[in-house]
């Protein structure tokens, strides 16, 4: 750090100290100020921000270790150094205890002040670089923000925020497309182990020999290919998290495989022969059934109850439609910067189409259509034409893939869903009734088109 980033505060009673130290410190370009008693001081450190305290031992009123107490309430991070006449080695040590960094015995020797300023000023940026390194791994840590407003969400956080203090095991349940591993992500991020990377493993991506593998590793020469040692998934989790997403799918053999993992906290590599112990916690999720998978003979029961200590269920996008907007404008913001694109917002248009809409794929099918939306729109606001949706025959329905086809659909499903109660259907549509009977008479809906439709 230079002279001139260095904030030095001089407390001491005598006018000639504080005027000596203050033309030292200048003449070697510090920015430096004085007081000359504690109330002076504590008003100082209020106003303005100091690297540096030089205080007298004895001043009349509050004295220096008195005043040193209080500078570490305002901030703890501020170097401080005892001035005193009095040579005293209880003084001293009871000084150091507090906190101070050093203590310099009257009269002040220049020599000795240099050599203990350009220590403390040392100190001071290894303490600046230690916050800065601490700040940074806190913004590389943090995942995707979980967002929405609803209480569901809301409810989802809460939980996530308990288990979070704990070292339980967590199942997430919900379907495809939830955010499930975002959930995960949010738990380990602020969890103790969050220094310590989480490890995520699709568990349907492989198959059972592969996956095996994937998690254990392998010795060299353990099977045909393994020209080297590769250390598993659970060997990269150790004090960190390892996240299983899709764990209904994994073989009855990887069952029980796993639960001697979860319950001796010991492996070994494939073709080895030597126990590693490992220390990770357990982060699970499926969009399937287990108990019913316990019932039928597919999933092991003690596995589910080793998994399932705390459970976690993300309900699908159409249950939480007051998020949609908010999820599609936290995208919007995110592929505006990264595609360098001045995109504000939805019309009022855009914004029927995807309130209206019941997202099948949930979150992911959401950002997908906001990030195409994105790429085709030529304005500032993304309009009806911007948008597509990617898998529209999952909506159940039969008929076009045009986006006027899929909101026709889609009113005619909410219509018969409400008895055509108009201002049922305009609520879950989140659009006013007038548009609705504008919609109605632009498609040309009329009772036959509904199994309970009426006016």
């Amino acid at each position: 750090m230079k002279p001139e980033e260095i904030g030095i505060l001089v407390v001491d009673d005598e006018v000639s100290v504080r005027d000596s130290l203050y033309q030292w410190f200048r003449a070697d370009g510090y920015r430096v100020d004085t007081a000359g008693d504690a109330a002076g001081a504590l008003r100082k450190l209020q106003e303005t921000a100091w690297d540096i305290v030089l205080l007298d031992i004895k001043m009349p009123g509050m004295d220096g270790i008195e005043l040193q107490e209080r500078i570490k309430k305002i901030d703890v991070n501020v170097v401080t150094i005892i001035m005193t006449a009095y040579a005293s080695v209880d003084t001293a040590v009871q000084a150091l205890k507090d906190g101070a960094f050093d203590y310099i015995t009257k009269p002040i020797d220049p020599d000795d002040l240099s050599r203990l300023i350009r220590n403390a000023v040392e100190k001071r940026r290894l303490v600046t670089e230690n916050i800065q390194l601490r700040q940074h791994i806190e913004e590389l840590l943090l995942p995707d923000e979980v967002v929405g407003e609803s209480p569901a969400i809301k409810k989802v956080m809460e939980m996530v925020d308990t288990v979070a203090r704990t070292d339980s095991t967590v199942m997430i349940l919900g379907e495809s497309g939830t955010g499930k591993e975002l959930v995960a992500r949010a738990i380990h991020s602020r969890s103790a182990r969050r220094y310590f990377p989480i490890i995520a493993i699709n568990c349907g991506a492989y198959t059972e020999g592969l996956l095996e593998s994937e998690l254990f590793g392998h010795e060299k020469g353990s099977f045909t290919g393994a020209m080297y040692r590769r250390k598993g998934k659970l060997e990269m989790a150790d004090k960190g998290t390892l996240f299983l997403d899709e764990i209904g799918n994994i073989s009855q053999k990887m069952q029980m495989d796993l639960l001697r993992v979860i319950e001796t906290k010991k492996f070994t590599r494939l073709g080895g022969d030597k126990n590693i112990d490992v220390d990770f916690r357990i982060i699970c999720a499926t969009n399937k059934n287990l108990e019913k998978g316990i019932k039928d003979g597919s999933f092991r029961e003690d596995l589910y109850y080793r998994l399932n200590v705390f459970s976690i269920v993300l309900p699908p996008l159409r249950e939480r439609r007051e998020d949609i907007m908010l999820i599609a404008r936290y995208f919007l913001k995110q592929y505006s910067q990264s595609m360098n694109k001045d995109v504000l917002d939805f019309s009022p248009q855009a914004i029927e189409i995807f309130t209206g809409y019941d997202w099948p794929g949930n979150v992911r099918e959401l950002r997908n259509a906001v990030e195409r939306a994105v790429v085709v729109t030529k304005g500032k606001y993304v309009q009806v034409d911007d948008i597509s949706f990617p898998f529209p025959s999952l909506t159940g329905e039969e008929g076009g893939d045009s986006l006027e086809e899929v909101e026709k659909r889609q009113i005619l499903k909410i219509l018969n869903r409400t008895k055509g109660n108009i201002a049922q259907a305009s609520e879950i549509l989140k659009i006013s009734r007038l548009t609705l009977y504008n919609k109605i008479e632009k498609y040309g809906l009329r009772k036959d088109d509904l199994s309970n439709y009426y006016m």
